[in-house]
């Protein structure tokens, strides 16, 4: 970590995994800023939802890209999403958007934009982001990079509790195969472990028991400092 910023740190991995959550714990415990990716491409998205723009016509969202802007503005109960300055901090949660973000966030020149956009948001650092590229992506000299994993399985009924069953759960896990696998599979920043990540697997683990593993990261890297 050099002088002129403060600590970054990254949070990448699939769909369910808990990135959101353990980034908002760990905003909190250590007063940085949550850099929620996710949110940003939901954000888009919901754009190109009302402007009737097909997630798979590139150009035409570039276009759209062009004359959009996204922030995040820290609250006491989390972040707050802003559309061209309008609150959608509720509406990007809506199945339907995020099942469009997935669709958008496959094209180079998508990605890009978002990255360079996310590069600004945090580039003074004393941050957490969370995503699928950032270790590798948008901050590879991050302080600290942790990879998120469980099982489809694990994460559909995460998935299926949180959405207070109102999905079947066999729909959830369907849609968490197809999003593993255009995630893994896309042309550019597939999601992967960052070589020097440390990975963690919480298929087996309480959402708390993750929080400690990486609050004790963090406070050894910022103790020896």
């Amino acid at each position: 970590m050099s002088a002129e910023r403060q600590l970054i740190i990254a949070i990448d991995g699939p769909a369910g995994a808990g990135k959101s959550t353990v980034a908002a714990r760990l905003a909190a415990r250590f007063g940085l800023l949550n850099l929620e990716t996710g949110a940003m491409y939901r954000a888009f998205a919901l754009k190109a939802i009302e402007n009737k723009t097909s997630p798979g016509d590139a150009d035409a969202l570039q276009r759209l890209a062009s004359s959009t802007s996204i922030s995040l503005e820290p609250t006491p109960s989390g972040n707050r999403v802003l559309l061209d300055g309008n609150d959608v901090t509720t509406r990007v949660r809506d199945t339907a958007v995020t099942q469009a973000a997935s669709l958008v966030s496959v094209h180079p020149v998508i990605r890009q934009w978002m990255v360079d956009l996310q590069r600004k948001l945090g580039e003074k650092g004393g941050i957490v982001m969370e995503g699928r590229d950032i270790g590798t992506v948008v901050f590879p000299d991050a302080d600290i990079k942790v990879f998120l994993d469980a099982s489809p399985e694990a994460r559909g009924e995460r998935r299926y509790e949180q959405t207070g069953k109102s999905t079947a759960q066999e729909t959830i896990l369907k849609e968490i195969r197809e999003r593993d696998d255009r995630d893994r599979n896309r042309a550019q920043s597939p999601l992967r472990p960052a070589p020097d990540a440390i990975v963690i697997d919480s298929t087996h683990l309480t959402l708390d028991e993750v929080v400690s593993e990486v609050e004790a990261l963090v406070t050894a890297r910022m103790a020896s400092q």
